[in-house]
């Protein structure tokens, strides 16, 4: 039996299974081992067989990667030849996009890379169409654009969204706080720092043995589900900011308008006629959440035009100096900050220091 079999009859049995406390040490086993199925998906047992996608090899360009997915003539190619002057094929069929195409664009001073992604069909995860290849690029993306049709947006976001889930991405989620450490002996020590109303001691032995770990120390740390666990054993899961864009606005009423902005991560948009991009320029800058940094060279004034743009999560004054040079750091001796992560107006601070938006920064090095 393939692993697409595999994975038809444990989800068969899933959808079979009533959700109450007696079945869900059963469904906690059936949903860890229809991951690791999924993960042979991914990842393939043997040597690497086969071409890698062609045109799916796209070069990391600008500040951050946006992949924009969605079902086939939703509008993503219209979209993306109208936010970047991309001209990528545009036809009323489907599966008129079949490699990335990419696009930049340059917004409050920093470099967007935009990829319209071929269109994603069900299955997908299951290696159908060209929806596995299309996936890995979604995976390096700093933000996804789901690209939904005003006329049937719900079923199609549950089927994107479920997709993606299945190929370890996790949208506008964070990562599980749970602390997994594997060890040599001392068998399964399971601490919940707040009552679980899902996982037990029974349950998470039952989850690990299905990966043959014996020994281990869990801590968790919030109310947390088996799905949870999992993620944190397999590891290879990505957490990933996502908008949806509710397209082809020109098609409905003002009043059905007014209930799809109340719908949370959503912005309505007509990619045709240009509506709205304002807004959706918007809500990807807060949702990208990145560090402008600028330059003050001794003696002279900032250089407003071309800031330095870093990752929230990586935004020290050590990782301003390697996006510079990476022999940087090697000479550096202190930085004069301004801005809002200083107290004082400079302030000398070190590389451990955390910088905020539109600090301006000057790096003294050692003579």
């Amino acid at each position: 039996m393939g692993v697409l079999e595999k994975i038809a009859e444990i989800e068969s049995e899933m959808a079979r299974t009533q959700k109450n406390k007696a079945t869900s040490a059963h469904l906690g086993l059936l949903k860890a081992r229809l991951a690791k199925l999924r993960r042979e998906l991914i990842e393939p047992k043997g040597g690497g067989g086969g071409k890698a996608g062609e045109g799916f090899d796209v070069a990391k360009t600008g500040d951050a990667r946006i992949g924009f997915v969605g079902f086939p003539s939703v509008g993503k190619s219209t979209l993306l030849s109208n936010l970047a002057g991309v001209y990528s094929e545009v036809a009323a069929y489907e599966f008129t996009t079949l490699t990335t195409v990419p696009g930049v664009i340059k917004y409050k001073g920093a470099k967007v890379q935009l990829l319209d992604l071929p269109g994603i069909i069900e299955g997908a995860k299951d290696g159908k169409g060209r929806g596995k290849q299309v996936i890995a690029v979604a995976r390096t993306c700093s933000l996804i654009f789901i690209v939904l049709d005003v006329l049937k947006p719900l079923g199609h976001k549950k089927l994107i969204e479920h997709e993606l889930e299945g190929f370890g991405i996790r949208l506008n989620k964070e990562p599980p706080n749970i602390h997994f450490r594997r060890k040599d002996k001392g068998g399964i020590n399971f601490q919940p720092a707040v009552v679980q109303s899902e996982l037990d001691s029974d349950l998470v032995k039952q989850i690990l043995a299905e990966y043959k770990i014996h020994n281990a120390d869990i801590l968790v740390r919030y109310d947390a589900t088996a799905d949870d666990l999992i993620d944190v054993i397999e590891g290879n899961r990505v957490y990933i900011p996502c908008i949806f864009l509710l397209n082809k606005i020109d098609q409905i009423s003002i009043e059905e308008l007014d209930i799809i902005y109340k719908i949370p991560h959503c912005v309505p948009i007509s990619a045709h006629h240009k509506w709205n991009f304002d807004d959706l320029l918007e809500k990807m800058w807060e949702y990208l959440d990145l560090v402008r940094i600028y330059t003050k060279p001794k003696g002279q004034l900032p250089d407003y035009e071309a800031p330095v743009v870093l990752d929230h999560r990586h935004s020290a004054i050590e990782d301003f100096c390697n996006k510079l040079h990476k022999s940087l750091i090697k000479e550096f001796k202190y930085a004069l900050v301004w801005g809002s992560s200083v107290k004082h107006q400079p302030q000398k601070v070190g590389k451990e220091h955390v910088l905020h938006d539109e600090d301006v920064v000057q790096i003294v090095k050692r003579v």
